[in-house]
């Protein structure tokens, strides 16, 4: 029987005898999909398929829990079929953060200010020993994915032992950096893809999806993901004005944020530079092993993120050396910045 069928079959043995339409709702890089349940009377929920052999629900329902323990807007589960791989959530509506500020650009710091607080209110809930560890073996499996598939296997380039050596000081570099700063939750993909405007409030409340990958790690870590994101990029003026306030919010709520902004600014942005070779190497392997080429589209936009970040730090010039010789490869293969 075929995954499609197989969610029509459920949905129809879920709910006997009621008439509920399903449409598709979105999808993401993993295997999960989403559909909008729809019934007579307008009442809409989502159903969450994750194929149980590729998706594993449970964490998804954890930090489902911690959410809606820290009073924030996110799917609560109402129903669960961890057998099949199927979960039914309530629906937060069909507005997406990405595709509001794509649509009115001129509501950006309206949409944004809100989320300051909820990020704030997030960290504020977090515990420890309660979400898997951002340690360095995670942060070191993720960087490696930079040179295995980006540069090896995108661009085709085998890069010789001097290189080699230094990419293993960078990336050493940059997880010591990561690991020295406060720990807090970390939704772990916290950008405008994955926050939905909440049709129902009577003001702005961003919603929060996609967070099965929450960890406990660097406080820094969301905040970068935010404003430097993989589908939409912001003039720094603007982004430093973002931070500044998330970082004003974050200390007057007791967060265990860095003293000094500068100090701050320098673990953001060196957290940044660890997320963003990651995702060169993510963006690569969903292309070519998992056939999903549209994220390849935003490897310049990365790229340049890692490039920005490499220029600012002494210890990164051999890393900036790097991304030149490598951005020198990319004409002959459609590569663009």
């Amino acid at each position: 029987m075929s995954r499609d069928q197989l969610v029509t079959d459920w949905v129809a043995s879920r709910f006997p005898g009621q008439s509920v339409s399903i449409t598709p709702a979105s999808a993401d890089a993993s295997f999960r999909r989403y559909f909008r349940l729809t019934w007579p009377d307008g009442s809409t929920r989502i159903l969450m398929d994750a194929p149980p052999e590729k998706e594993d629900c449970k964490p998804f329902i954890k930090v489902a829990g911690l959410l809606a323990k820290a009073d924030l807007a996110a799917p609560r589960i109402l129903d669960q079929d961890l057998d099949k791989g199927f979960l039914v959530l309530t629906d937060l509506g069909r507005i997406g953060y990405l595709d509001a500020l794509n649509a009115d650009l001129s509501l950006a710091d309206t949409l944004i200010r809100p989320v300051l607080d909820v990020l704030v209110q997030w960290q504020l809930s977090s515990t420890a020993a309660t979400l898997p560890p951002y340690d360095a073996t995670l942060l070191r499996r993720e960087l490696d994915l930079f040179p295995e598939w980006f540069v090896g296997r995108h661009l085709g380039v085998q890069l010789d032992a001097s290189e080699l050596l230094m990419l293993d000081r960078t990336f050493k570099f940059l997880i010591n950096s990561a690991l020295n700063q406060p720990k807090v939750f970390v939704h772990r993909d916290f950008m405008p893809r994955n926050l939905m405007v909440v049709e129902s409030a009577q003001t702005l409340t961003p919603g929060i999806i996609d967070f099965q990958d929450a960890v406990y790690g660097p406080i820094t870590y969301d905040v970068v993901s935010l404003f430097r994101d993989a589908f939409i990029s912001w003039e720094e003026e603007q982004e430093i004005d973002w931070v500044v306030r998330y970082w004003e919010k974050a200390r007057a709520a007791g967060l265990p944020v860095r003293a000094d902004f500068g100090d701050f600014w320098r673990d953001y942005e060196l957290m940044g530079l660890q997320r963003h070779l990651k995702v060169l190497g993510i963006f690569c392997r969903l292309k070519y092993r998992d056939g999903k080429e549209k994220y390849s589209e935003d490897l310049p936009r990365f790229m340049n993120y890692a490039r920005k970040t490499a220029s600012r730090y002494i210890p990164l010039k051999p890393l900036l050396n790097l991304l030149d010789k490598l951005e020198g490869n990319t004409g002959q293969i459609g590569y663009r910045r």
